[in-house]
């Protein structure tokens, strides 16, 4: 995309959020700050509505507010991590450290800051499916520890990973998938901040493109806006109808043949990320996609490849990590 995406641009208020039920458990934490875990599928608005908890709460949330991304320690290499400007002021001359040690260090770090205004800050471990058992009990002392001053919010699509001692801590907020009138009052109201032309028809057909996932029905609008100028039925057909995954998928494939693993995790990672694909939707126009290109024991290997990794995929960890796993044995 072109521009800002708008997920980012319209991250919505505590007011905005689709779910009542959700808006009144943040609210409650706005008034009683609280530790929490919010978990839900993937693509729900977990990460949007801790963001809208945090500004609701903090007067200076750019300062107040911080955000870890757990997947950034535990899927990286240590030189990626050191490497990172996020990170790397934290771990000057500790190339010792191993990755735990790593998450834990900027997590004492983080916690022991003093807030900027009000009497907390707020840390959020995102992606927390990636958490290690391991680092949870590091992460539990440093609650202890700074309980007094930092609020967390652990934001996960499994919760049933975390254990007992974390659990106990927090305050559980279950998000689901927003029902197709969420999703589309969410569309209707970022378009018409925009300024782009749209219809009933239109947004309906976007939110059904969606299924569930709402950020992927906004990126999937602002590709038909940038694409038509518009988000008609029409436009949001000819933008969304025929891009399939797997025109992309034969070409990342061939990449990846071709020696070429960075360009064809890049393109990985617009699917993940830019356009809120889930990994298993992936992998099954991978396969798609494999069977046009591959014949014989190549064919089969794909195949085995990919067993492996829809079973780590259903464990709730990187989905980027897992479908790259399969890439790099192509590069092979």
């Amino acid at each position: 995309m072109d521009g800002p995406l708008w997920t980012d641009l319209h991250a919505p208020d505590h007011s905005e959020l689709p779910q009542s039920e959700v808006r009144d458990h943040l609210e409650r934490a706005v008034s009683e700050p609280m530790n929490l875990v919010v978990f839900g599928p993937r693509g729900v608005g977990k990460t949007a509505a801790v963001r809208a908890l945090a500004r609701e709460t903090h007067a200076d949330p750019d300062n107040d507010f911080v955000v870890i991304n757990v997947a950034d320690f535990f899927n990286r290499t240590k030189t990626e991590i050191k490497n990172d400007e996020r990170f790397g002021g934290f771990l000057q001359g500790r190339s010792s450290l191993s990755k735990r040690d790593m998450i834990s260090h900027v997590l004492k770090e983080q916690a022991s800051y003093r807030p900027v205004s009000g009497d907390f800050r707020t840390i959020l471990l995102d992606n927390a499916e990636a958490i290690r058992e391991d680092f949870q009990q590091a992460l539990r002392r440093v609650m202890e520890r700074h309980y007094e001053a930092t609020q967390f919010v652990i934001a996960t699509r499994q919760p049933s990973k975390l254990i007992p001692p974390i659990e106990s801590r927090c305050f559980p907020i279950a998000m689901r998938a927003p029902t197709h009138a969420e999703t589309v009052e969410v569309l209707e109201r970022i378009v018409s901040r925009e300024g782009v032309e749209y219809d009933d028809d239109g947004l309906e057909y976007v939110a059904g493109y969606g299924d569930g996932n709402l950020r992927k029905a906004i990126l999937s609008a602002q590709t038909a806006a940038e694409d038509a100028g518009a988000v008609t039925m029409d436009a949001a057909y000819d933008a969304l109808g025929d891009i399939g995954m797997r025109d992309r998928l034969e070409s990342i494939l061939a990449t990846a043949d071709d020696g070429e693993f960075e360009d064809a995790r890049g393109g990985l990672d617009e699917l993940i990320y830019d356009e809120g694909y889930d990994g298993e939707e992936i992998l099954s126009e991978l396969l798609v996609a494999a069977r046009g290109r591959y014949s014989g024991d190549a064919l089969a290997r794909v195949h085995q490849l990919a067993g492996e990794i829809e079973f780590e995929l259903t464990q709730g960890t990187s989905d980027r990590v897992h479908l790259g796993r399969l890439l790099a044995e192509l590069n092979r």
